[in-house]
């Protein structure tokens, strides 16, 4: 008797470790506030990778760089400091060329251009994040990217001398050829520094706009759709490794329904952060056909510029862009 009951709580030990052998907790680090769109789309990644996974996934959403600053992401998912986490892949433009490619001016300027660059981008990202031993599993762009000041800006000079919030090396590039004074600020610092005065314009998207509050302190967004830089979701390929055929089919599966909802919502919410941004006192100014064309003249030189270090990749992806 006691043999049996002996056996019967062995079995049971063996039961529980092996169930609790069978959940993996991943980290997920993200840049953004739980107001961002990309944030809200994360949090439902995340539910469906516990709902197809029969709950042996389990994610940890760590957003507003509460766990690792926006430009230290991609190393800490590199190194398995985190599995999982979410970066904005011009950030890294000085790295490779190929993180610097939908950042370009004028390259693609609407949500179906932006898409057909990511499906040209596409095999040799995950071809580069392979290489370093992480997996792409999905992107999603961000709204149009127009330029928040104070100032009239009629033309490309009336730039000169801004205080210009760089955040990544494209929207540095961009300061010093206009004859701006970069000063790098991520998203989670960018509230006080404009209300410190450490900078009076940027060019971001009216989705940054509205989560940090830029109507505070600037009054006028120059809606000039100059690109659409994307968010990606990327994976450390032995954390990826580790989990069963199953569950790696379920992230799989969360991640493309994440990228679906993703660019749907990216459009949707386009039109109402400007709205939020109007009924805050911003005016959404149309840009002269001057500053257009300035505009267009250094996305072309940055497009030539970079298919000098691209190479026959880049090349290879461009020609793949015009082809759609």
């Amino acid at each position: 008797m006691h043999k049996k009951i002996s056996l019967l709580a062995g079995s049971i030990v063996l039961a529980f470790s092996a169930g609790a052998q069978a959940q993996t907790k991943w980290d997920l680090p993200s840049a953004y506030p739980a107001s961002n769109f990309h944030v809200e789309n994360l949090t439902s990644f995340i539910k469906d990778v516990d709902s197809l996974s029969e709950g042996k996934l389990k994610i940890t959403l760590h957003n507003n760089a509460s766990l690792y600053k926006a430009p230290e992401i991609k190393r800490a998912v590199q190194g398995n400091q985190a599995q999982i986490g979410e970066i904005l892949l011009t950030n890294f433009a000085n790295e490779d060329p190929i993180y610097e490619l939908d950042g370009l001016p004028f390259l693609a300027t609407g949500y179906d251009a932006s898409f057909k660059l990511y499906q040209a981008q596409k095999p040799f990202l995950e071809k580069k994040l392979n290489s370093h031993g992480m997996t792409l599993l999905y992107a999603v762009a961000w709204p149009p990217q127009g330029i928040f000041a104070n100032k009239d800006i009629k033309q490309i000079s009336d730039m000169k001398g801004l205080k210009w919030r760089a955040y990544s090396p494209v929207t540095a590039k961009i300061a010093e050829l206009v004859g701006a004074q970069p000063v790098t600020v991520q998203q989670a610092e960018l509230a006080q520094a404009m209300a410190t005065g450490v900078i009076d314009s940027y060019m971001s998207s009216a989705s940054t706009g509205y989560d940090t509050k830029t109507y505070e302190y600037i009054k006028k967004f120059y809606d000039t759709q100059a690109w659409l830089p994307k968010n990606a979701v990327i994976v450390n390929k032995k954390a990826f490794d580790a989990l069963d055929p199953a569950t790696q089919a379920a992230l799989k599966k969360a991640g493309a329904q994440a990228e679906e909802r993703g660019w749907k919502l990216s459009q949707e919410k386009n039109k109402w952060y400007q709205e939020e941004l109007a009924k805050n006192g911003m005016e959404t100014v149309k840009p002269t056909v001057e500053l257009k064309e300035g505009l267009s003249v250094i996305g072309k030189r940055m497009l030539d510029d970079w298919l000098k270090k691209a190479g026959a990749d880049g090349q290879a992806m461009i020609d793949a862009y015009k082809k759609q």
